[in-house]
């Protein structure tokens, strides 16, 4: 029984029995027997109130009544201590398969009704058949009195009989060879009649079909504003199973709960004219709320944890004795000393810094003096939100630092951090030797596209040299030699101007 709120379940509340078999004499020394041993007395004294609120001889509803009666009968207290116990034994009928618990939300008196469904015990020969029931009934009684329970309820069979079974034959008649139907005259008086009569029964939910933490109509129009003006189209979705779909889709999609369905559902635009929900703009609004909710969360962790240490740090007063054993680091999964630490350190000493130091020293090693807080804002990010360990922030750390003194990257943002642990993060980076190998896979990609680029620019440059040289050819230029005349002399210029003058007369004519 999934009760979230015990204000939900009370003595106050109501609530009816369906019962539709009798309990056999078999049923009855299952329940003292099998049952009684799994699940405990009071859940087997509360399966036989509720199996004696509908008349023994009949099957159907029980009348109405107040829970207050199985809360007196069963001698529990009414208040929150009795709700807890009745729920618990509630539950472990629920979880054996003898019953099935339904709400109903009645809009009137905008209240609850409790359905208690019973289901009749299983046989012996179905229940030794079931596993899980029978695990269950070994761990709490153990295997050889399992056995012995087996042999009280089945009669061997007689020494006669033992081993006959391939000598057995059926001769039994089937019913058409001894009754015959006039099947040419339908009754449909009495099907009509028949079915008038029979109990008109609310299909229920079945078990193991509603998953945990599925919202139904009665959780929204319980907390659903009465003046909202789309009070109506929420009213429409109790027998909208289609819509509801789209609602547990979207809210388990986004991580909403109760509350914050309804509130999404009195914003604007989420319906249509006709009242049906608009998936785009319902998901569009419940994606804001998700990304606002997780930011919030992330500030809130943030501050919890500036405030944890902040906390340690002065009721202590100093850093505690015990310092956490150095962890080695294999000589293959050492990288590169930078060269602000070359002086300063050799390779296994600055190894065994990352391996082992918190990253909020390695980056004040970093920066002589403050580490920057948009900084520390960065990797306390990855740190509380993202979980990774301190080893793999400080080889981040390193490949970052390595990045912007080889000239690689001019400037690193907090884009490009984010991108690089969330890629750590999904290719699940969680130790110093994996972060190492995948800062390493990361150069070498670097190195084959650089040199992919370099090929590629240098095939690109000789192709245009290549067009220029189809495309205009070369022209040779006639040099001038000793023997060319360097000029004309005068009397071949003035030769020349009276044959210019001649032609010009000569067309003037």
């Amino acid at each position: 029984m999934r009760i979230n709120n015990m204000l939900h379940f009370t003595e106050n509340h109501r609530y009816c029995v369906y019962r539709d078999f009798s309990l056999s004499p078999v049923d009855d020394k299952m329940l003292s027997l099998i049952y009684q041993p799994m699940i405990g007395a009071v859940a087997v004294a509360f399966y036989r109130l509720l199996a004696e609120q509908v008349p023994i001889d009949q099957i159907g509803y029980s009348a109405i009544e107040q829970q207050r009666n199985l809360f007196l009968t069963l001698g529990l207290e009414p208040g929150e201590r009795g709700r807890s116990v009745l729920v618990q034994q509630a539950s472990k009928l629920e979880a054996v398969g003898l019953m099935q618990t339904s709400r109903l939300y009645i809009p009137d008196s905008d209240d609850y009704l409790y359905e208690y469904e019973l289901q009749a015990p299983l046989s012996p020969g179905e229940f030794f058949r079931t596993q899980h029931l029978t695990l269950l009934l070994r761990d709490r009684i153990g295997k050889f009195a399992v056995l012995s329970l087996q042999e009280r309820f089945f009669c061997v069979e007689p020494g006669d009989m033992y081993g006959l079974t391939y000598n057995k034959e059926n001769i039994s008649l089937p019913f058409y060879e001894i009754f015959e139907l006039n099947a040419h005259s339908i009754d449909y008086e009495l099907e009509q009649a028949i079915a008038e009569t029979a109990i008109a029964r609310q299909p229920a939910m079945k078990a193991g079909l509603d998953e945990e933490g599925k919202i139904n109509y009665a959780d929204i129009i319980i907390r659903y504003p009465r003046d909202s003006t789309n009070r109506a189209f929420v009213e429409k979705l109790r027998f909208d199973p289609e819509g509801m779909g789209i609602l547990n889709y979207v809210a388990r999609k986004y991580e909403l709960n109760v509350q914050d369905v309804c509130r999404l559902l009195d914003e604007d635009d989420v319906f249509d004219p006709a009242g049906g929900l608009i998936l785009d703009e319902l998901q569009h609004k419940a994606n804001l709320h998700f990304r606002q909710g997780k930011r919030r969360k992330e500030g809130r962790e943030i501050a919890y944890a500036k405030a944890a240490a902040v906390h340690a740090e002065s009721g202590t007063g100093q850093t505690p004795a015990g310092h956490p054993e150095e962890i080695a680091v294999q000589m293959e999964f050492y990288v590169e000393v930078p060269l602000q630490f070359q002086s300063k350190c050799d390779a296994h000493q600055y190894n065994m810094m990352l391996r082992n130091e918190p990253y909020t020293r390695l980056l004040k090693t970093f920066f002589p003096g403050s580490v920057p807080d948009n900084l520390l804002d960065i990797f306390e990010k990855i740190d509380l939100n993202y979980k990774l360990p301190d080893e793999v922030i400080n080889v981040l750390i390193h490949y970052l630092m390595t990045l912007l003194t080889s000239g690689k990257e001019q400037r690193i943002n907090r884009n490009f951090i984010d991108a690089i642990a969330s890629n750590m993060l999904m290719k699940q980076i969680d130790s110093y030797e994996k972060a190492v190998q995948y800062i390493r896979d990361q150069a070498n990609l670097k190195e084959k596209l650089s040199t992919q680029q370099d090929k590629s620019r240098d095939n690109r440059s000789r192709s245009y040299a290549s067009r220029n040289a189809k495309a205009k050819p070369e022209i040779p230029i006639v040099e001038q030699t000793a023997e060319s005349p360097q000029g004309v002399s005068e009397e071949e210029y003035a030769e020349l101007l009276k044959m210019a003058e001649q032609m010009k007369a000569h067309k003037k004519r």
